[in-house]
Formats: structure tokens, sequence, C-alpha cells
């Protein structure tokens, strides 16, 4: 008789020290007060934003309204500024964000698909000097610049300064949504006796739909939150965006006017959480160029 087979049991792994379990607890414990003060830090903001409109007597602390009032908004209302300010500021980040999406697309597409010496190269030139040089930095040069042009006071002259500014940065994002798309299905619709316009509007345009939400969105909010070129630019109150016309609801002495500001504020922010929340529900924030196979 052959002797019984030993089933050998599997070889457990050992338990590790205690004092490594202790330190990864720790470590987590640490990990999770960061976040929860980090948090904290971006949303006492929020929160201010969010009750110092409807406070009847509102501080610079977040708190509960001790009276629930809608006078700060009466007050914007009322204000000769505040409503025709948010209708510039529409106004300029419209031109300007549809102004750079056109522009980027045409560029970017140009750069993808044709092959030029030192491309690459031109485009991180372009990039490093859009960043470095930055408004504040070239504001003298621009503001002669546009003086000569006879743009001064001119929503126009805002417009160009803001677009050139911002589409280099634009063209760099935009040209990885184009490489992505494959060249057999421009050359599929050539074949087929497509212009290389209907290519680009009906083969090209749909795949980087993703890529043209993300300059949108990203030129609109820059436009939108950016006051030293229209400061400059615009001298006529009538003609100033909101970011400079909430300048004006301090005083001289540098006190703010708390219910004005902080109806205001809440005012000009809706527009922008209500584009995020629009893009969100369109597309998810799950931007991706080229098709996927």
């Amino acid at each position: 008789m052959s002797a019984p087979t030993r089933r050998h049991e599997p070889v457990r792994p050992a338990a590790p020290p205690a004092r490594v379990v202790v330190r990864a607890v720790v470590g987590r414990i640490g990990f999770y007060a960061f976040v929860a003060v980090a948090g904290l830090f971006f949303a006492v903001p929020m929160l201010w934003l969010v009750l110092a409109p409807f406070d009847a007597t509102p501080g610079l602390a977040a708190e509960i309204p001790s009276s629930v009032t809608l006078d700060n908004f009466r007050a914007v209302l009322e204000n000769p500024f505040a409503l025709r300010s948010l209708w510039n500021s529409l106004l300029l980040s419209v031109i300007t964000t549809l102004l750079i999406i056109a522009a980027a697309a045409l560029s970017a597409y140009a750069l993808s698909r044709v092959r030029i010496p030192g491309r690459d190269l031109m485009l991180y030139v372009l990039l490093l000097f859009s960043a470095v040089v930055t408004g504040t930095a070239a504001m003298v040069p621009i503001f002669r610049l546009v003086f000569e042009l006879g743009l001064i006071n001119r929503h126009v002259g805002v417009v160009l300064v803001l677009a050139g500014g911002l589409l280099p940065a634009g063209v760099f994002i935009l040209k990885d949504f184009m490489d992505g798309l494959p060249r057999s299905y421009e050359e599929s619709a050539l074949v087929a006796g497509a212009s290389s316009f209907q290519v680009l509007r009906d083969i090209v345009t749909p795949v980087v739909r993703p890529g043209l939400a993300v300059i949108g969105v990203w030129a609109l909010v820059q436009v939108w939150g950016d006051f030293l070129v229209p400061f400059i630019l615009l001298r006529d109150p009538n003609l100033s965006p909101a970011a400079v016309v909430m300048f004006n609801f301090y005083t001289e002495g540098g006190t703010a006017n708390i219910p004005l500001l902080a109806a205001f504020s809440l005012l000009y922010t809706l527009p922008v959480v209500a584009l995020y929340l629009f893009v969100n529900r369109r597309y998810g924030f799950r931007f991706y160029g080229g098709i996927k196979s």
C-alpha cells in the first residue's frame, strides 16, 4: 500500500508588524484631516457667497442670516451700472470665446495635418510667450497699439487683445484632439467628393466637439473674470464689464459696500455655474480626442 499523500496547506502571509499598521492608520487619518481642512478652506468663501446676499446686515463672516431679505438684490437692480455690466461681460465673453474657438480650430487642424519644419517648437514658443508675457507685463505696448488703431473705449479692442492672448494656449490644447482623429476618415470623405470645408464641418468638428467644449469653457471663464484689460482699455462706465464695475462698490477709503457687493457677487457667479452644469450634463467632463476603436 502506498503511503497517504499529505495535503499541503496554503502558506498564509505573515501579518504586518503592529508599527506598520499604526503608521498606515495614522497616515490615512492625517490625509483625511488635511483634505477636510483644505475643503473647509475653500468651502467657507462659497458659504459666504450663498448666505451673505440674503442677510439684512451681512458681514465678512460666513454665518446664517439673522433675518432673510431681498433688499440687497433690489439695491443691485437700482444701481445704474450693475445689470449693464453683466450684459457687457456676457457680450465680451461670448464674442471672444467664439473667435477663439473658430481661430483655434482652423489653426490646430492645419498644424495637425500639415508637416511644417519646426512646427512643435513654434507651438511651444507661442505657448511659452503667452504664459510668460502676460497682460500685466505687456500692457504698455498693448495700450499703445490699441490707441494707434483707434480702439480705445471700444469692445472690439478688448475682444482682440483677450483673444490674442488666449489663442496660443487654445491652439496647443486643441491640436491634441486633432491629432487623435484618423486621417482615413477625411480621405474617405474626400474620395466621396466632399470639399475641404465639408470635411472640416461634417467629419472633423463632430469628432473634436469635446475639445471645442474644453476651449469654450476655458476661454469664457478667463474672459469673464478678466479685470486688467477692460479696466485699462475702457473709459466709459457704461461699457465696463462686471469685474470692473465690482471695483466701484468700494469707497475711496477702501471700505466695501458689503450688501451690494454680496448680492452682485452671487449674480456674477451664476452664469459660470450654469455653464459648468450645462457642460457637465452634456459631456460629463470626460473629454477625449479622436475616435475610440
